[in-house]
């Protein structure tokens, strides 16, 4: 074991103060992260932030380089974030004009201008690697989150609070900005300006999160908290702050580990944080996860081979004797009515019979559906039989073909809507007449 129960509580804990300083600033570097991100995502330019953050590099260089010759010493943060900045904003702005007056899409654009500003940055970074004092310079790279300092917890701190003031005052501005620019064109709400402000956001976040996880991977807390919260909600305003919170949580366990794991780089273990956190909430997401989607594919697709059974006996009684005598129908004449095969139609069986829809005469050859399945039976075929006849009278589908598409929309009918239909097709409480005809046999 690498380390002890007592190191991992110290740890975890913040009972160091290097540590506390560490986590303080990622925690608040991922709230900033997940609250930008979750604009950038839904915006659709997630790949926004990698090239901002890999146009960043050249403007690192010439910063240090300029600092060395004129000011007598290259590390400075404030004037090697400034480069950062303005080199990051050049590239964006580089991408956008290429979007704008070429033909090129989007990926193209965003492929040339990150591949050609962060070899350039390489470059230089080799140019001044010869002048004094450039040892650790980088670090902007891969991120140092162990070297930082008071005086960046307060930065980071200072753009996390703008960050989440400006996402408050501006919501519902990002959020037609977001989901229809179209329109907000349109209705005339200032659509650039807007875009240039969450811009400045994600530029702010990518610039001081240079240092906590680097250049490459400061891309992870941008796009990787707001992904994992989509799985939860279809909320936005939910999505947000579970966003943040997902990104607080990737910068405490992240940072808090790499202080444990010797040799292992702060950057890259808060970007394995965030991804598992990614991961489980693909799985079990309650809004989007696999799991919940499965099961409720799954209990779907059960409620709806019950309805096509129940409504398949019905529609047999219906032939035989007007439904108004619930008698035995013949299990042959019953699984032949939908073409199953008699693997499924045993199994659609169980299902009914658990559900206590149908009963088994002693004869067993026939099935008998029970009180409750009648009249379960008689509810599903009347909504059926009143969307086909909608979809007869209103959207012009052929009597013969009707069945089919009413099959589709059928299961999920609400009472609501159960109503309005009734209302336009003005029918009464009874079943309306079959409008094709059915061959039980």
């Amino acid at each position: 074991m690498p380390f002890t129960f007592h190191e991992l509580r110290e740890v975890l804990l913040l009972q160091s103060h290097n540590t506390r300083l560490v986590v303080c600033a990622t925690m608040l570097l991922g709230v900033a992260g997940g609250l930008a991100g979750g604009f950038l995502l839904l915006r659709k330019r997630a790949l926004f932030g990698d090239v901002l953050s890999h146009a960043t590099l050249p403007g690192i260089a010439l910063a240090f380089a300029a600092g060395a010759m004129f000011w007598g010493g290259g590390k400075q943060p404030g004037m090697l974030l400034a480069g950062a900045t303005v080199s990051g904003l050049a590239g964006v702005t580089a991408m956008m004009a290429i979007r704008k007056f070429t033909r090129l899409r989007d990926d193209v654009a965003m492929g040339f201008v990150l591949s050609v500003f962060f070899g350039t940055g390489a470059a230089l970074l080799r140019v001044v690697q010869t002048l004094p004092d450039a040892a650790g310079l980088e670090s902007f790279i891969y991120g140092k989150t162990a070297s930082m300092v008071a005086a960046d917890l307060h930065l980071i701190a200072v753009v996390t609070a703008v960050v989440i003031m400006v996402c408050l005052m501006l919501f519902k501005e990002f959020t037609l900005l977001c989901f229809d620019e179209a329109y907000a064109a349109t209705a005339g709400w200032p659509v650039r300006l807007i875009d240039i402000i969450l811009l400045a956001l994600v530029t702010a976040v990518t610039v001081v999160g240079l240092q906590a996880v680097g250049l490459i991977l400061v891309i992870a807390y941008l796009v990787i908290p707001a992904a994992a919260a989509r799985f939860w909600t279809e909320n936005l305003g939910v999505m947000l702050v579970v966003a943040a919170m997902f990104g607080a949580l990737s910068g405490w366990l992240g940072a808090s580990f790499s202080a444990l794991l010797a040799g292992f780089p702060a950057g890259a273990i808060i970007v394995l944080a965030a991804s598992a956190l990614f991961m489980l909430s693909m799985i079990f997401g309650t809004a989007r996860g696999v799991l919940p989607r499965w099961f409720e594919a799954r209990h779907l697709k059960r409620r709806m081979d019950r309805q096509h059974l129940l409504r398949a006996a019905y529609e047999i009684l219906d032939v035989e004797n007007g439904a108004s005598v619930n008698q035995p129908i013949p299990r042959d004449l019953l699984m032949a009515h939908r073409s199953w095969s008699p693997r499924e139609f045993a199994r659609l069986l169980r299902l009914a019979r658990r559900e206590d829809h149908i009963e088994t005469p002693p004869d067993r050859a026939t099935i008998r559906l029970s009180e409750s399945g009648f009249g379960e039976a008689a509810r599903i075929t009347r909504n059926h039989r009143l969307w086909e006849l909608y979809l007869i009278r209103h959207a012009d589908i052929a009597p013969s073909h009707v069945d089919r598409d009413a099959d589709m929309v059928e299961h999920i009918l609400g009472a609501d809507l159960v109503r309005s239909l009734e209302a336009e097709l003005e029918v009464g409480r009874g079943i309306p007449t079959n409008p094709h005809r059915i061959h039980p046999s």
